[in-house]
C-alpha cells in the first residue's frame, strides 16, 4: 500500500472512532438470525403478503425463504431510470430459481439536474437526496426484507439510496444499475454548439437538434457527470457486482447481471453461508477506495458533498482535506468529458472497471482487503469483466480476467504515464473561506486569474449582463445566495457557456460561488462549495463590486486582496422570489437545517444523532 493512503485512512479511523463505533453497535443490536419477518405478527406477516401470488405468500407466511426487497427509482421521464420498469420482473424470477422471495419494497422519487438545469426546480436537487433517503428508510420500514436490492443510477438517486441503505446496515444492500446509452454526438461538439449559442451565433433549432443527438436513447447520459461517477463509486466501494456499471440496458448481459445480483443477494443474506450487511461493506478503506476512484477518474465534484453525507451515515467522518490529500497521491488517468472528447462507452471499451482497479490496485492505491458483495478476494474479484450468462447454471453471469494493459491509451492510460499527476481536485482556502475547485479539465494557463470582481446574487443577473455585452473583459464573477440554506444549493450550468466563450475571446475568467457546478464542471475555474455561504454571513457576502479577488488552485487559494472584509457589512439575501411556484416552500424546514457542503449539505446528520 502507498504509505501515504495508509496515514489518510489510519486518520480517518481515528477522526472517526466514537461514531463509527457507535454505529457498529447500533448495526449489530439489529442483527438477527434467520428470516427478518420472524418478529412480525401474524396479521403484520398477512398484510405484507396479502397480493402476493399463492407460492411466494405460501413462502412468505413459512417464513422459510429469504424475502429480498426492492426499491426502486423508476419513472419513464428519465433515460437512466427507465429501463428499471422491467427489473422487477427479472429480480422476482430470478429470486424464485435461487429459493427466495421478492417484492417491491417502495419507490424513490428521482428528480433530473439536466430537465431543471437553470430553472426554479433546480433548488429542489440538492435536498432531494435527504428525501430519497427517508423515503428509502420507509420502504424499509417493515422488516420484511432479508437483503434489499437498489434500482438507482443518477445524482442525487444514489447517494440518497446509500445513505438510506446503511441506516439500515444491518441488512445487505446491493446496487442493480441500468447502464449507460449508446454513444451521441461527440461531446466536445455538443459543447460547442452551446457555446455558439451563447454567442448569438446558432438559433434555439439547431441547439436542440444538438441536445436531442446528444441524450437520445434509454440509459445514463454518457458524460462523465455524478450519474456515471456514481456508478464507478458504487462498483470501487463493492456496492454493485464486478463490470456492473457501464453495460447497455435491455441487453442480454444486462439482464444477465440483474438476475446475478439477485442470486448474490439471496447468498449475502443471514439464511445464506455469506452473510454480508452493507455495515461490513462500507468502511473506512471502502470510502477511501471510494475517494481514489474519483481523483483517477476525474470523478463529479458533487460527490466532494454526497461523499461525506455517504460516510455520515456509516459513521464515518471525512473533510475535503482528504479529498485533496489523496488528489495529490493519485494520478488522472482517464480522460471523459468533460476531461476530454471521451464518453463512459469509450472508457469501457478501453478496459472500463475492471482494468482501472486493477492498476490501482497493482500501485498500491486501493485498499484490497475489503469486504463486498461479490465475496471472494476482496477488491481483486473487481479486476474481472463480465461477458455473458452461462447456460450451465442459471443467474450466474461468466466473468473473465480484465485488461491488463489499455485498450486506448487516449481514453484510459497507465500510472506510469499518466494524464496528470495528480486528480486534479484542488481544495482553495483563504479569507472568502473554503471551497473546491476540479482543476482537472481546466488548462494549466487558464489556473490563475486575479481580476475585479463582478457580484450576482442571482445567476440570471450575469447572463443579462452578458447579452448586454457588459463582461467583455478580466472579471471574477462572484455569485452568492447559492448555498444549501439559502436556496438549495442549485447547480450553475447556466453560465458554462457563456464563461468558456469569453475566457476563448482571450479573457481572464472565474467563478466564486457558494452553490455547485457538478461533474459538468469545465474548462473555466471555478470556487465552488464555498463555505461559510453567504446567508451563514460568510465573507463572500462581503465582497463588493470591483474587489480584486485572486483564484489560485496551484496554490489552494482564493482571496480577496487588499481588503479587510471583517470591517464591512455582510450583504443581505434579496427577497426569494416565487417560492411556491413548484413546491419550494416546502422545503423551507430543510434549507433552515442542512449543514455545509464540506459536511455534506444534508439534514440527516450522522450517528451520533
Amino acid at each position: 500500500m502507498h504509505a501515504d493512503l495508509v496515514k489518510i485512512t489510519d486518520r480517518i479511523s481515528e477522526r472517526s472512532k466514537t461514531t463509527r463505533g457507535a454505529y457498529l453497535a447500533y448495526c449489530k443490536e439489529n442483527m438477527r438470525d434467520g428470516p427478518r419477518r420472524r418478529r412480525l405478527s401474524e396479521g403484520n406477516v398477512a398484510h405484507a403478503s396479502a397480493a402476493c401470488p399463492v407460492l411466494e405468500k405460501t413462502e412468505l407466511l413459512g417464513a422459510k425463504w429469504p424475502n429480498l426487497g426492492i426499491v426502486t427509482a423508476y419513472n419513464d421521464m428519465l433515460s437512466a431510470h427507465q429501463p428499471f420498469e422491467g427489473f422487477p420482473s427479472i429480480i422476482k424470477h430470478a429470486a424464485r430459481r435461487n429459493g427466495a422471495t421478492a417484492q417491491v419494497a417502495g419507490g424513490v422519487p428521482a428528480m433530473c439536474d439536466g430537465v431543471t438545469q437553470g430553472q426554479d426546480g433546480m433548488e429542489l436537487s440538492l435536498f432531494s437526496r435527504d428525501v430519497i433517503a427517508y423515503s428509502a428508510a420507509i420502504a424499509l420500514s417493515h422488516d420484511m426484507f432479508d437483503a434489499v436490492i437498489h434500482l438507482g443510477v443518477c445524482d442525487k438517486i444514489v447517494p440518497g439510496l446509500m445513505i438510506g441503505a446503511l441506516r439500515y446496515g444491518y441488512i445487505p444492500q446491493i446496487f442493480a444499475p441500468a447502464g449507460p446509452m449508446p454513444s451521441g454526438i461527440p461531446n466536445p461538439e455538443k459543447a460547442r454548439i452551446r457555446q455558439a449559442f451563447a454567442a448569438g451565433e446558432v438559433g434555439r433549432d439547431e441547439l436542440l437538434k444538438a441536445e436531442a443527438a446528444s441524450y437520445h436513447a434509454p440509459g445514463t447520459c454518457t458524460f462523465y457527470g455524478t450519474a456515471n461517477s456514481n456508478q464507478m463509486l458504487m462498483e470501487i466501494m463493492g456496492m454493485q457486482l464486478p463490470g456492473a456499471s457501464f453495460v447497455h440496458p435491455n441487453t442480454p448481459l444486462r439482464d444477465a447481471i440483474t438476475a446475478q445480483t439477485t442470486r448474490r443477494a439471496v447468498q449475502i443474506t443471514a439464511m445464506g453461508d455469506e452473510f454480508t450487511p452493507a455495515c461490513n461493506v462500507i468502511d473506512e478503506k471502502a470510502i477511501v477506495n471510494g475517494l481514489v476512484g474519483l481523483m483517477a477518474t476525474g470523478g463529479s465534484t458533487n460527490l466532494t458533498i454526497h461523499m461525506a453525507a455517504i460516510a455520515a451515515a456509516a459513521g464515518i467522518k471525512i473533510t475535503w482535506d482528504d479529498f485533496a490529500d489523496i488528489s495529490a497521491i493519485v494520478p488522472l488517468i482517464c480522460r471523459i468529458y468533460p476531461n476530454g472528447p471521451a464518453d463512459v462507452n469509450h472508457f469501457h471499451a478501453a478496459g472500463g472497471m475492471a482494468y482501472l482497479i486493477g492498476e490501482l490496485l497493482n500501485s498500491g492505491l486501493l485498499h484490497d482487503d475489503v469486504i463486498t458483495v461479490a465475496g471472494g478476494a476482496g477488491l481483486s474479484e473487481y479486476t474481472r469483466e463480465p461477458i455473458r450468462n452461462t447456460h450451465a447454471e442459471a443467474d450466474k453471469v461468466l466473468y473473465r480476467k480484465g485488461p491488463s494493459e489499455s485498450l486506448d491509451k487516449e481514453v484510459l492510460t497507465s500510472l506510469s504515464e499518466p494524464f496528470r499527476p495528480d486528480g486534479g481536485l484542488a481544495v482553495l482556502k483563504g479569507n472568502l473561506g473554503r471551497s473546491v475547485m476540479k482543476v482537472s479539465a481546466v488548462k494549466r494557463d487558464n489556473w490563475f486569474v486575479e481580476a475585479p470582481a463582478i457580484v450576482v446574487n442571482d445567476q440570471n443577473d450575469l447572463v443579462a449582463m452578458h447579452k448586454a455585452g457588459k463582461l467583455e473583459r478580466d472579471f471574477v464573477a462572484v455569485l452568492r445566495f447559492q448555498g444549501p440554506r439559502a436556496n438549495g444549493m442549485p447547480e450553475l450550468h447556466k453560465l458554462t457557456p457563456i464563461l468558456g466563450l469569453l475566457q476563448d475571446k482571450g479573457f481572464k475568467v472565474a467563478l466564486v460561488t457558494d452553490g455547485r457546478m457538478s461533474g459538468a464542471s469545465g474548462k473555466t475555474p471555478a470556487a465552488i462549495h464555498m463555505h461559510p455561504e453567504a446567508l451563514m454571513g460568510g465573507p463572500i457576502a462581503r465582497v463588493q463590486d470591483g474587489d480584486i479577488i485572486r483564484v489560485d488552485p496551484r496554490n489552494g487559494s482564493v482571496d480577496v486582496l487588499d481588503v479587510d472584509l471583517s470591517t464591512r457589512e455582510a450583504a443581505t439575501m434579496p427577497p426569494a422570489k416565487n417560492l411556491s411556484a413548484l413546491g419550494m416552500n416546502m422545503f423551507a424546514p430543510m434549507r433552515a437545517q442542512a449543514g455545509n457542503a464540506e459536511e455534506g449539505a444534508s439534514v440527516l446528520g450522522n450517528m451520533e444523532g
